[in-house]
């Protein structure tokens, strides 16, 4: 408050609050008694301002009320200067009642309180409005009810889609900043009770099937979507409109995306195949999650990768006392050791080379002693790993032994495997080799460390995703290649997969298979026909769609359970948790198990090594007998 004593602003502002503060109180008085007012009230008036002027100003002071600048006063600022007013007025009954006027009439410090907000507030929003009719190019016609038809020509004309609080925030900004070459000519919003009402003056149609009626009749050139709730079927639905228009349309974040609440023009962007898919947010069991994870040392390989990097990013939300971050790709690994740093997380350990490397594995948590192991790390794209067995099965398989049995070593408390839909029933190698992972860490249960695994189906806008390749071939103008007209598969965003996966880390017992909910499966032939249309072209006509067949280890729709495992509900509702037959349960069966499993794991490894894709095929069908893959050779 002191530095305010050396801004003149300040004592102009305290000035013109002094002067309404005995305006307020000669207007109590003129009020109260019907504008007859003898010399014993002039002398209660001025005995009264003597003393509640300067300790209203002094109120005044203690609200904050003169730090802020007057051309940006809020809502906020009119909830304080209701109470500064308030507690003023009760300090006027405080002084009459101790020191007691005779024949004073109270209601007059009611009226004192009412008319001080009334005056000062109107101050400060005419000090407001007047800003913002100086830097708007209508001037004073900035307050007065639209012409949507004569509203700047030069202009971008565009409709808001949401009247609530998103679209209302965004057209605020284009009304205040005279910079953004923008007109509002209205509101679509499909609630009844909105229909043919205003916000700040700009008119609500109605509902959006007056949508396309209203981009013709107002010339609109682009629309905004502010609707962060919107799910996807909705976001679809508005998004052809516009296509069939001719108009560019734009959309605010889902609600899980705006995690600080902050709704912009700026965050308006294009949509997006994930705003199309729109899932629910996720909510996470924040205290849940703090418990395992503030202060502990934790270690993500695969970190560099697309589930991997994010769930670095998503780590260092629970302040970390360590990220140890572990990945084959110099580049991946600096891009996003740097990443984490410009977030602010500073405390992060880089280990360069493949998880493989039994020495190089055992180091890293000999030195860093991880409390917490992420494991990201795997082969994905199953074709080319049809054609490469031996390299999955050495970095599948192999990698995920290696950072398993270490983490039993070193004393690692949970640990969580990324596994996929593709372990179950698997067709192709990279599936066979992630079932044999899940198995691998249900065999090393009951030895101090808690494993958990968590599948899921494909992740949107990650390494091996199909939306980047349809993007290119959209690009060059097409074909756009399918290989089923019927194949299907489930989806999800590398957020809500990365915080799923995070979440996991705090349910339940050990060794079990997690699945995330991944909603309805999606046809990949209308995927392709989405992302045309959001392109701008038109599938079929513009842009052609072509089946080319199921390509090696391919299935036509993916599973996420197998016949013998039943499904049960955790306490999180995205999050479902798969037991098996049992096998692993009781200790002695446990052992007998691992033992096997070790044997058969050890024979394949021999089997990789003479190169016989053949054998190498067969050995792992008979350690996963679910295993279906394309005919042997005989």
């Amino acid at each position: 408050m002191t530095c305010q004593f050396k801004n003149p602003r300040f004592y102009y502002m305290l000035m013109a609050d002094s002067a309404f503060f005995l305006a307020a109180l000669a207007g109590a008085y003129y009020l109260r008694f019907e504008f007859h007012v003898t010399g014993d009230h002039l002398r209660h008036m001025l005995e009264l301002a003597s003393v509640m002027v300067p300790a209203q100003a002094v109120v005044f002071g203690m609200y904050g009320l003169y730090r802020g600048m007057w051309r940006y006063t809020s809502i906020v600022d009119f909830w304080r200067l209701a109470q500064a007013c308030l507690i003023s007025m009760l300090l006027a009954f405080a002084y009459v009642a101790l020191f007691g006027f005779q024949g004073f009439s109270r209601s007059v410090l009611i009226l004192y309180g009412l008319l001080t907000f009334l005056f000062t507030g109107a101050l400060r929003m005419a000090i407001r409005s007047f800003y913002i009719m100086r830097v708007n190019p209508r001037g004073f016609k900035a307050y007065g009810l639209p012409d949507v038809r004569a509203w700047l020509k030069g202009s971008r004309r565009v409709i808001i889609i949401g009247a609530g609080a998103g679209g209302e925030k965004i057209l605020r900004e284009i009304i205040e900043n005279p910079q953004l070459d923008f007109c509002v000519a209205g509101f679509i919003d499909d609630d009844p009770v909105k229909r043919g009402r205003t916000v700040h003056g700009v008119p609500v149609f109605g509902n959006s099937s007056r949508l396309s009626e209203v981009i013709g009749e107002y010339k609109i050139d682009e629309v905004f979507i502010c609707i962060p709730s919107a799910s996807g079927a909705e976001l679809r639905k508005i998004s052809e409109v516009c296509k069939s228009c001719g108009v560019a349309f734009k959309t605010l974040p889902g609600i899980g995306e705006i995690v600080d609440g902050t709704v912009s023009i700026k965050k308006l962007r294009d949509v997006d195949y994930a705003d199309l898919l729109r899932r629910e947010p996720v909510k996470l069991d924040m205290a849940g999650i703090k418990d395992y994870l503030v202060g502990k040392t934790v270690l993500v390989t695969g970190c560099g990768g697309s589930i991997g990097s994010e769930l670095c990013r998503q780590l260092v939300r629970f302040s970390p006392g360590k990220l140890v971050l572990f990945d084959a790709s110099e580049e991946k690994l600096f891009n996003i050791e740097r990443e984490l740093r410009e977030l602010g997380h500073d405390n992060c350990e880089c280990v360069l080379g493949p998880v493989q490397r039994r020495e190089l594995t055992r180091d890293a948590f000999s030195r860093f002693r991880p409390q917490v192991v992420f494991h990201a790390a795997a082969y994905k794209h199953v074709p080319m790993l049809e054609s490469n067995c031996r390299i999955a099965i050495y970095n599948n398989v192999l990698g995920s032994r290696v950072v398993m049995e270490a983490a039993v070593e070193f004393g690692v408390r949970q640990f969580v495997l990324v596994s996929t839909d593709k372990a179950v029933r698997p067709t192709s190698v990279m599936g066979a080799t992630k079932r044999i992972s899940e198995l691998i860490m249900q065999s090393l249960r009951g030895q101090g460390t808690v494993f958990k695994a968590v599948r899921f189906g494909n992740v949107v806008g990650s390494s091996g995703s199909v939306i980047p390749v349809f993007r290119r071939q959209i690009e060059r103008g097409g074909p756009v290649t399918v290989t089923h007209p019927d194949i299907t598969r489930y989806f999800m965003t590398i957020p809500e997969a990365s915080q799923l996966i995070i979440q996991t880390g705090a349910l339940a017992e050990e060794g079990d298979i997690y699945i995330l909910e991944m909603g309805t499966p999606v046809k990949i032939r209308e995927m392709a026909r989405d992302l045309i249309r959001l392109s701008g072209k038109e599938p079929e006509t513009e842009i052609e769609i072509e089946f080319t067949g199921l390509r090696p280890g391919e299935k036509l729709h993916e599973e996420l359970v197998t016949h013998d495992e039943d499904v049960i509900r955790t306490r999180h509702e995205k999050i479902l948790v798969v037991r098996s037959n049992g096998i692993t349960d009781k200790a002695e069966n446990r052992q007998h198990f691992r033992e096997n499993l070790k044997l058969q794991i050890d024979d394949l490894f021999r089997m990789v090594g003479s190169q016989d894709a053949v054998a190498i095929r067969r050995k792992l069908k008979e350690i996963i007998p679910e295993y279906c893959p394309e005919p042997l050779e005989p």
